[in-house]
């Protein structure tokens, strides 16, 4: 389980990016964070692990409150937390293996880190985890040969090869077209599933979450504001999180459930 109580990051500026953020989110749940451009979404998945430091509350995974790890043990708590960036963060002139792979370095000692001579059991897991992903043929082409697609999934073999038990997803689809966006956010639904992983996804395409995730979590100037299903997302809900606007033809529809029927969630992910 993830906690997070009275999580608050203030910049030297004197701007609060979280405002005592209170928070649960159960082992397999997955939760799509909704919320305006400086709304918090990506300071909050950056705070849980610490590649932005909280200036006070606390983040717990289980029963470690990983605010107050050292170094040494916050890097040993990171391999329990996947991270899925925005702009994918690959080493372009690395293999797509040797992306995925990069996944183990918290497990390896530094020779063979430095080596990259990874275990027979890590480089099995990097075939399976591509072959999962539809991407078993392309193991040896270098990243910068790979659309956009591809490497976000790339990026999210080299987060599940860690064998976390959370994954942080940052903003997975805004550089994809609709139909990859909907590809890929099916895939990261589909494997939270299979490994019983939490999630928590900040993304800005409402219908999408709307579409993935049975809860979504508003943000609006650093504050949680909306914390329920998909289908409570109402106009006048949305216009607390984002502001005035027609949301008619952002909220998802019953007649819209062809693409639903296209992908269903799978028993058990997002669950409350």
């Amino acid at each position: 389980m993830l906690r997070l109580e009275k999580l608050t990051k203030t910049y030297p500026t004197g701007d609060m990016a979280l405002q005592a953020v209170d928070l649960e989110i159960p082992a397999g749940q997955i939760v799509a964070l909704i919320g305006p451009s400086g709304a918090g979404k990506s300071t909050l998945i950056r705070c849980i692990n610490r590649l932005v430091e909280p200036s006070s509350g606390a983040a717990w995974l289980d029963d470690v409150n990983l605010t107050r790890l050292s170094q040494a043990a916050l890097r040993r708590q990171r391999r329990r937390m996947g991270m899925i960036f925005q702009e994918y963060a690959l080493v372009e002139r690395l293999t797509v293996m040797e992306n995925v792979l990069s996944g183990r370095l918290g497990y390896v000692g530094f020779w063979r880190s430095f080596t990259r001579r990874f275990p027979q059991k890590d480089v099995d897991e990097a075939y399976r985890l591509l072959d999962r992903v539809g991407l078993l043929d392309m193991a040896d082409k270098r990243a910068d040969e790979l659309s956009g697609g591809q490497r976000q999934r790339v990026g999210i073999c080299r987060a599940l090869i860690q064998d976390p038990a959370l994954l942080l997803v940052d903003e997975p689809t805004a550089s994809l077209d609709p139909k990859t966006s909907r590809q890929i956010m099916r895939l990261i639904v589909e494997l939270c599933a299979e490994r019983g992983l939490a999630a928590i996804i900040n993304i800005h395409d409402v219908a999408l979450a709307q579409m993935f995730v049975n809860r979504v979590i508003g943000l609006q100037k650093g504050r949680v504001v909306f914390d329920g299903p998909p289908d409570a997302l109402t106009a006048e809900v949305l216009t607390q999180i984002y502001g005035e606007e027609d949301w008619e033809a952002t909220i998802r529809k019953p007649e819209d459930e062809d693409e639903a029927e296209a992908a269903p969630l799978p028993a058990g992910a997002g669950g409350a």
